[in-house]
């Protein structure tokens, strides 16, 4: 399944977010704003493309440290679908507030994504799995589809890394490079791609909320492994700069996930004669 066999199907529910132009510290840069996303993140793609493939279930259940359990549950409304929603006791009290008043049951489950996951999978409902999914991954890659009408110049996307989902589908969606960045101590992808294989990883950063897969998706992985992707660790002071400087010199406001490639972008670990850097989110209650 590929971005081009959603998009159609997903259209009618999803923004085209734009993609913006500037020029900072004398280079330019495309800033994708996707965090002005339905819901506040990418995540309402793969969400939408999941739950439109084939006919729609009774119930649905998934587990997210936030974005994708936001996601899902707006879907699911959207759609006409009860949801439940399991979240580790961690998860940010803006993104509990989104889910819940999006009409899904929220369920407090474990300190860690992957231990909210293994209680979801046991409750009753269709499991809508956060980035190990063919629909998902194809929803992801849509945002790459977008970039590359708005953009064809673009030579290479950015994109944060948590399970990898964003990262696999913006590889399908725009066979370009793809610059897949995570966090220092939060970085599944990086460890799998030097150990051949998904493998644990530690989850420890300001970003975790969103980033937080304890091993990048075995799909994703296997995706990623055909296409061009350069691999880019920053760490939680560079990525909280990075976002102080996207409000400071654009008043955009995001959360820290989304300021993560921005940052290996700022750093010149982007490579590109025009990058483009996916800014994925902004469910958060921070104040500049």
């Amino acid at each position: 399944m590929t971005p081009e066999d959603v998009v159609g199907r997903i259209r009618p529910y999803v923004r085209w977010t734009p993609s913006w132009r500037v020029t900072v510290d004398g280079r330019d840069v495309v800033l994708k704003l996707e965090h002005l996303q339905v819901g506040g993140s990418f995540k309402f793609r793969g969400a939408v493309s999941a739950l439109t493939d084939g006919p729609p279930p009774e119930r649905v259940v998934t587990a997210s440290g936030g974005n994708h359990g936001l996601g899902v549950a707006l879907a699911a409304s959207v759609l006409g679908v009860p949801a439940t929603v399991y979240v580790p006791e961690t998860v940010p009290e803006g993104k509990a507030r989104r889910i819940k008043a999006a009409g899904a049951t929220l369920v407090r489950h474990g300190n860690t994504y992957a231990e909210a996951a293994a209680a979801a999978r046991e409750a009753p409902g269709r499991y809508v799995e956060a980035y190990d999914d063919p629909a998902v991954v194809a929803g992801q890659g849509t945002v790459a589809l977008e970039i590359v009408a708005d953009m064809p110049e673009v030579d290479s996307i950015a994109v944060a890394v948590g399970g990898g989902g964003l990262a696999a589908g913006t590889a399908l969606g725009s066979k370009r490079l793809t610059v897949a960045v995570e966090p220092e101590m939060c970085c599944a992808l990086n460890r799998a791609l030097h150990a051949g294989g998904p493998v644990d990883s530690p989850v420890e950063s300001v970003a975790a909320s969103a980033l937080g897969a304890t091993r990048v998706g075995m799909l994703p992985f296997e995706v990623l492994s055909r296409y061009p992707v350069t691999s880019v660790l920053v760490s939680d002071a560079e990525l909280s700069a990075a976002r102080d400087r996207l409000w400071e010199e654009f008043r955009l406001a995001v959360e820290p996930a989304a300021a993560v490639p921005f940052a290996a972008w700022l750093d010149g670990r982007v490579p590109g004669h025009l990058p483009c850097v996916v800014l994925c989110g902004a469910n958060t209650d921070w104040t500049p």
